[in-house]
């Protein structure tokens, strides 16, 4: 039987919550896939400057992203009411800028709890969590819907890289699937930007990641 990749998480669980906070603090390749994610969106004429990320965690990339651009207002989407708490520790002086929303992406209407329409969609290591390719696929077309003409976006997330003998959790798959669904949704050209940490003989569950971006 195949070795599996992926992992369990409690995120309503606030000691859980920290530890896993504590133990994802960005490395340097993390922190190159969030500067990935800043060029896509800062280096554009976006028809809003309101980013809303997918699945805030503990706020690492918000926090990346505002300290180094002032043209954003922020908007960051999550479930967990435990993550929230761990960004706005991690955000302090930033949440002037930052609005939290609470809302399940499992959930058909939750585009319609955004504070603003977005003209960036972004989102780091979270659909994956979603647990399928349906559910994936479902968050692109909201996100197609939710987003003007001209909004852009990046979602940086684990894949299941090609090649692989190993069997991963179903809501990594591959890039070129990734940009099947993101196609299927109505965005025009999809693109891989980056790979990072690509690990395929001796993978583990945080290796293989990839950063995709779309325009509407």
């Amino acid at each position: 039987m195949a070795e599996f990749i992926g992992a369990e998480h409690r995120f309503h669980d606030p000691d859980y919550g920290r530890e896993w906070a504590d133990e994802f603090v960005p490395t340097p390749p993390r922190l190159a896939l969030f500067d990935f994610i800043l060029s896509a969106i800062a280096n554009r004429d976006l028809p809003r400057q309101h980013v809303v990320e997918l699945g805030i965690g503990p706020g690492y990339m918000a926090r990346h992203i505002l300290e180094r651009s002032e043209a954003f207002s922020y908007e960051g989407v999550d479930f967990s009411d435990a993550m929230f708490d761990i960004a706005r520790e991690t955000l302090g002086d930033l949440m002037t800028r930052v609005s939290l929303t609470s809302a399940d992406l499992l959930e058909r209407d939750w585009t319609s709890r955004l504070a603003n329409q977005p003209g960036a969609i972004i989102s780091t290591w979270a659909l994956h969590d979603l647990a399928s390719e349906r559910a994936i696929a479902d968050v692109y077309a909201a996100c197609h819907q939710a987003l003007p003409q001209g909004g852009v976006l990046v979602n940086g997330d684990f894949i299941k890289p090609d090649g692989t003998k190993f069997a991963y959790e179903a809501g990594r798959i591959a890039i070129g699937r990734h940009l099947e669904l993101l196609k299927a949704a109505g965005f025009e050209a999809p693109q891989c930007l980056a790979r990072f940490e690509l690990n395929v003989a001796a993978p583990t569950p945080a290796n293989n990641y990839a950063c995709f971006f779309a325009e509407r």
